[in-house]
């Protein structure tokens, strides 16, 4: 499933730097994260960047876009290879 930051955020910059998938981008009010483009950075680590980095742990899985390890896998595969 993808990710979603929740309006905790606190607009640090520090998650938008760090998605391998540029999945994550400034919203109207605070940082948003595209479901289209968010693999959880599967393909790329072993945990998503994004939470790892984040002061205040605003970015939990969302519900609303459930996605199995091999969606996740062929989701990214389709975005590598559009590069």
């Amino acid at each position: 499933m993808a990710l979603f930051i929740t309006d905790e955020c606190i607009n640090c910059d520090v998650c938008e730097p760090v998605c391998p998938n540029e999945a994550i981008s400034q919203g109207a009010e605070i940082y948003e994260i595209n479901p289209d483009l968010c693999t959880e950075c599967v393909g790329h680590f072993d945990k998503p960047q994004c939470q790892q980095v984040c002061p205040i742990n605003c970015i939990p899985l969302d519900p609303d876009h459930r996605e199995s390890h091999l969606e996740l896998l062929e989701k990214y595969q389709r975005i590598v290879a559009r590069r």
